[in-house]
């Protein structure tokens, strides 16, 4: 070939390539319309068969997804032609349940070096760290220059590791209390607490706390941060057996854990706070919906939503848009999206444009029933359309708490995410309620259990992972019900148990 003509052909494909990139998204099929008050959306899937997708961030210079999974890989989806590239892998990644590649935050500065900080657990010998690590984000290529700016203790679960950079540049690390009773009210650990840093890892000159990273204290284990365009700060954390919360994080506060769930609303919690200023969250739930990712929506886009706070849940399995009072300090409304139809969702971020990209994790420790499905995990978009889509779904209201007579609804609301709603559990992490000896055993000893939960790991000689919270915060009533209820389904076939047997276990 003349080298005229190889100089064509390669301005050829130059061209070419460029033009791919520039060209017209690739459109994909709608799989839902959902009807707000004016507003039209469309939900499609933009990218399926991932592994335990944990976080999204969006990367503005490629115009696309960024996201983590939980077993190392950094991977991208590119927007507008819908190939997911493999960006790197993190080799020393200690991936079991809950533990793994978890938090990101992508900071993508004008004419600087771009980073991007990751956190994920480690294991060595037998102790378990959560770190929070620099790389430098090379957009056309892999990550390069690891930094290690903290590590700290953890555990296996309460690991939090949700990370945001603020808009006057200083990374928030969200950390849990690594299931450990002392951690979050000692304000010398660094564990269930909010961290601020200088973005190479020093401590702020104007911490509150001099010369500490710690910015708030008294967290269980958060698993959505998102800052507000208003710059208010707010997280979504993970209660025990009640009282999930949406916080709106100021520093050299209190947020209470393990002294207080949610408000401080009893005898018990205000004997222990006394001589405490407790921070109490801006909203809570009890039944508990584990809250994941969190993410702040401030376009006009949709205006319906404009800012709220959206959120994702695992136990509910939905997306939740929580709208914000003008100020941004109290929540006053709660819509529900996709409830028990997509499965887990793990996480949100919001783009410039509007749009609202959210992924599931079904392929996590902790399956629902009928997931995973073929396609999971998903990363799912939604945006605001002209034309609606059957079928159309409109978004709900959060239902009355269930009866306290309605066994079924009772289980439903607090057991069926670990115990399943068959009553078989998820082997070695939850143990059966079905055919169990314990459920047709004794009945002070099933009520010592659903009062008190349960810290041995060995049921019946099968080991589990998994710690049964107590209940006690139920009624009587619904303490009976629920107990009866399991009694007498799944295959038990047991006595009913009267309240007089209650009182004396309180």
């Amino acid at each position: 070939m003349k080298p005229q003509n190889i100089y064509i052909g390669f301005t050829t494909i130059i061209l070419f390539l460029f033009s791919c990139r520039q060209g017209s998204e690739k459109e994909l099929p709608v799989m839902n319309s959902i009807q707000l008050e004016n507003s039209i959306l469309s939900l499609t899937k933009e990218a399926t068969n991932l592994n335990v997708p944990w976080d999204l961030q969006y990367d503005r210079i490629n115009d696309a997804i960024l996201f983590s999974e939980i077993g190392g890989a950094i991977r991208r989806l590119d927007i507008k032609s819908k190939q997911v590239l493999l960006i790197d892998s993190i080799p020393d990644v200690y991936q079991q349940r809950t533990l793994g590649l978890l938090g990101m935050a992508l900071y993508q500065p004008e004419n600087e070096q771009a980073y991007l900080y990751l956190s994920y657990t480690s294991k060595k010998d037998s102790s378990i760290f959560s770190n929070l690590y620099r790389y430098n984000y090379n957009p056309t290529g892999r990550l390069s220059n690891p930094v290690q700016l903290l590590q700290i203790p953890g555990n296996t679960g309460h690991n939090g590791s949700r990370i945001v950079i603020s808009p006057d540049k200083k990374v928030y690390w969200a950390t849990g209390d690594a299931a450990t009773d002392t951690y979050a009210q000692d304000s010398t650990s660094l564990n269930g607490k909010i961290l601020r840093l200088n973005l190479d890892g020093s401590i702020p000159k104007d911490n509150p706390i001099a010369n500490s990273y710690v910015y708030a204290w008294g967290f269980r284990n958060m698993q959505g941060l998102t800052y507000s365009t208003e710059g208010i700060l707010y997280t979504s954390e993970h209660g025990d057996a009640i009282e999930d919360e949406i916080n709106l994080i100021l520093p050299l506060k209190n947020y209470g854990w393990p002294l207080v769930e949610g408000t401080v609303d009893t005898d018990e919690e205000k004997a222990k706070v006394k001589s405490l200023a407790i921070e109490e969250p801006i909203k809570s739930w009890t039944p508990v919906i584990a809250p994941a990712g969190i993410a702040y929506y401030g376009s006009d886009a949709i205006p319906e939503w404009k800012n709220s706070l959206l959120l994702t849940t695992l136990k509910n399995q939905s997306l939740r848009v929580l709208t914000l009072s003008d100020d941004g300090r109290d929540i006053i409304g709660e819509q529900i999206l996709f409830q028990n139809i997509l499965g887990r969702l793990r996480s949100v971020v919001t783009l410039p444009n509007g749009d609202i990209y959210f992924c599931s994790s079904n392929r996590d420790w902790n399956p629902q029933k009928g997931f995973p499905t073929q396609e999971d995990d998903v990363i799912y978009r939604l945006r605001i359309s002209d034309k609606a889509y059957a079928p159309i779904l409109h978004a709900q209201i959060p239902q009355t708490q269930p009866e306290a007579k309605d066994g079924q609804a009772l289980y439903e609301a607090y057991c069926t995410s670990c115990h399943k709603s068959d009553g078989e559990g998820l082997t070695n992490t939850f143990p059966p309620l079905a055919n169990s000896k314990t459920v047709n055993g004794e009945e002070k000893a099933l009520l010592q259990i659903v009062l008190h939960g349960m810290q041995g790991k060995t049921i019946e000689s099968i080991k589990y992972e998994g710690v049964m919270p107590g209940f006690s915060f139920l009624t009587d009533a619904e303490i009976i019900t629920i107990t009866n209820y399991i009694r007498i389904n799944f295959g038990n076939h047991a006595s009913e148990i009267k309240s007089t047997s209650l009182k004396s276990l309180r």
